[in-house]
């Protein structure tokens, strides 16, 4: 079995027993006040909540993309209850037939949140009944075929659809238009991801770490709190058992080189991207499928969970002629590039 990517953000389905427990549920902000980083949508939303607030009305609904790990659904958690009220989460594709969809919306009390993840593979027929359900607050569900076909509408309580996605291209335009709010979540700042790992150092109860820990793990988490917490959790693992608990810089550097990560953040598999195009490609530039093909991986995987960091610290550069390394990415890894690649610098 493959070793699963320590620095990947999107969520795993397996994690370690001691990551599943109730520690990690309080580690996510429950009210606005409490939520680190995205301050242009906390803003956003603490005027969108105190309006609905004022009327007795149900919050708008929101659609929030970007890459995965940001909060997007401890966002969708944070808005139910600062309205004091439910938040029901699923995914595009568990919704697979309309009577899916159908079930969890008449369940839901007034004002409830519904949290969908990946919309954007929510099939067609599902998305369908979501209009109706977004605009007028009912279901128009076909019973039979035929002559004998007949409609039942299903009215519903009044509540707040949020949706998210990694690939808000993919969204058809009939859906993103009937949400009120739209938000791009961006990668977070250093200090942001040291505040909230302080935050989760205390609920975690690790009391013997040292100021430069938190500065150590937050430069290694690519931006993205699911990884920052992830790392804060191994490197908690490894104290306990090779320093009697106590983690401080060297704790930090020891446990995360057991996991492959560098004080950049890169791991293996960015390494093994990086250097199949300086060793083979001389470079670049070079197409997607030739790097995939050459590590034996999906081009899907690398255009996903690889590039999108090599591109945000500069280390890779997308052009009409393929994947090229930059400068500070060939001299991350230790590689010259060729006069012809310096030209592009």
């Amino acid at each position: 079995m493959a070793k699963e990517r320590i620095v990947e953000a999107s969520a795993q389905v397996r994690e370690a027993e001691s990551d599943v427990d109730t520690q990690t549920v309080e580690i996510r902000p429950r009210t606005l006040r409490e939520y680190v980083g995205q301050s242009d949508l906390v803003e956003r939303l603490s005027i969108a909540l105190e309006a609905a607030k004022i009327r007795s009305e149900p919050m708008e609904h929101v659609l929030l993309h970007g890459p995965p790990g940001l909060g997007k659904t401890t966002i969708a958690h944070v808005i139910a209850a600062e309205m004091g009220t439910r938040a029901h989460v699923t995914s595009g594709p568990a919704l697979t037939k309309a009577g899916d969809l159908v079930g969890t919306l008449t369940k839901m009390e007034q004002g409830d949140v519904l949290f969908i993840d990946e919309i954007h593979r929510l099939p067609a027929a599902v998305e369908e009944f979501i209009y109706p359900a977004m605009e007028d607050r009912r279901i128009d569900f076909t019973l039979d075929s035929g002559m004998h076909a007949r409609v039942v509408t299903i009215a519903l309580k009044p509540f707040t659809l949020i949706g998210a996605t990694t690939r808000a291209g993919l969204l058809t335009q009939a859906l993103r238009s009937r949400f009120g709010i739209a938000h791009h979540l961006e990668f977070y700042a250093h200090d942001d991801l040291v505040s909230i790992l302080r935050r989760a150092a205390r609920i975690l109860a690790m009391h013997d770490i040292a100021p430069e820990a938190f500065d150590a793990i937050a430069a290694r988490s690519r931006g993205t709190p699911r990884i920052a917490l992830r790392l804060l959790r191994r490197v908690r693992d490894f104290a306990e058992v090779r320093t009697n608990g106590r983690a401080d810089r060297a704790a930090v550097d020891s446990a995360l080189a057991l996991e492959g990560v560098d004080a950049r953040g890169l791991d293996e598999l960015d390494r093994k991207y990086m250097k199949a195009i300086a060793s083979i490609y001389g470079g670049g530039p070079v197409g997607l499928e030739a790097i995939a093909a050459t590590l034996g991986e999906d081009s899907e995987t690398l255009e996903d969970l690889v590039e999108p960091f090599l591109l945000q610290i500069g280390f890779l550069a997308r052009t009409r002629q393929g994947r090229r390394l930059t400068k500070q990415g060939a001299d991350a890894i230790g590689f010259v590039l060729p006069q012809s690649a310096q030209l592009f610098e």
